[in-house]
Order: C-alpha cells, then sequence, then structure tokens
C-alpha cells in the first residue's frame, strides 16, 4: 500500500469532515478541560502546516505542525481513518511532519496527547519513532489525563 502525504489547504468536504471527525473524537475520549485538538480556523493559523494523507485517492489521514519558535515545532491533529489503522498512515503522516520540521531548522518536536486506550496505539507510534516524555510545554497545563513528549531532530 502507497501513502501520499501532501500539504493541504483545508478546502474539501471530506478534508473537513476528517478534522471534525478528530475533534468530536478527542472531545469522546478526553475531559472537556484536556480537549486541545485543532478546529479548522486554528488548522488555517499563519503558523501551522496541515497535511492530508492518501491511498489510491481516499483520504487516509491527517496531522499538523505547529511552529512555537525558530527551533521547536509542535505535532497536531494526527488522525488516521478507522479503515486505514495500523496500515502505516499515521507513520507517513509523522514522516513528513519530520521531515518538514527539519528542512525548517526545527531541533525539536513536542506534543501533548492523552491518556488510556483510545490513545495507546499513537503513544506506541511515537516511543517507536524516538519520542520520549517531557515537561509540559507552551501554555499547556499538566493534569492526570494528558502526557508530553519530545523529540530532538538533528538535521
Amino acid at each position: 500500500m502507497t501513502v501520499l502525504v501532501q500539504l493541504d489547504d483545508l478546502s474539501s468536504a471530506d478534508v473537513q469532515a476528517l478534522v471534525a471527525e478528530h475533534v468530536a473524537g478527542m472531545h469522546a475520549y478526553s475531559p472537556s478541560c484536556s480537549v486541545h485538538a485543532l478546529a479548522l480556523e486554528g488548522l488555517r493559523a499563519a503558523n501551522v502546516s496541515f497535511f492530508t494523507a492518501w491511498v489510491d485517492d481516499v483520504l487516509a489521514g491527517c496531522g499538523a505542525l505547529k511552529a512555537m519558535d525558530a527551533h521547536t515545532g509542535e505535532i497536531k491533529s494526527m488522525r488516521t481513518r478507522d479503515a486505514f489503522l495500523r496500515r502505516g498512515v499515521g507513520q507517513a503522516v509523522l514522516d513528513m511532519i519530520e521531515t518538514t520540521a527539519r528542512a525548517r531548522g526545527y531541533t525539536r518536536l513536542v506534543l501533548e496527547t492523552g491518556t488510556g486506550p483510545a490513545f495507546e496505539a499513537a503513544h506506541a507510534l511515537y516511543r517507536r519513532n524516538g519520542y520520549v516524555g517531557c515537561a509540559r510545554f507552551g501554555e499547556y497545563v499538566q493534569t492526570d489525563f494528558n502526557v508530553f513528549f519530545e523529540k530532538r531532530l538533528i538535521a
């Protein structure tokens, strides 16, 4: 299976539906005070690059890279559609995010995510790719629900 990952402008109805699916999923599996998923407006911000993953012209997943500062990027909105789980879509999106971050000269990627069964596959993906637990960053508040990961990038 070949996964094509590309920069996306969030203009198509399919992409907008996937973003809505992601936000709804975060609300379903997270305490309301711990939902930090970006809706369409947040993903369209100037400091966010949004990527979509396609398999045979079918939208399979998405992810985003948010510029935190000149050296740090934050991974946002990672989502794989159920029909494509465990088929390499998340890995392909993460690879594109890391490639983009390196091209921008970032030396560190960070992310915030939840805990519990709904998030275990994501944790495994990040750990397989060298992400380790870290302290909270940015304006996030540490709770019993959320965890933070980081990866140091080598140019």
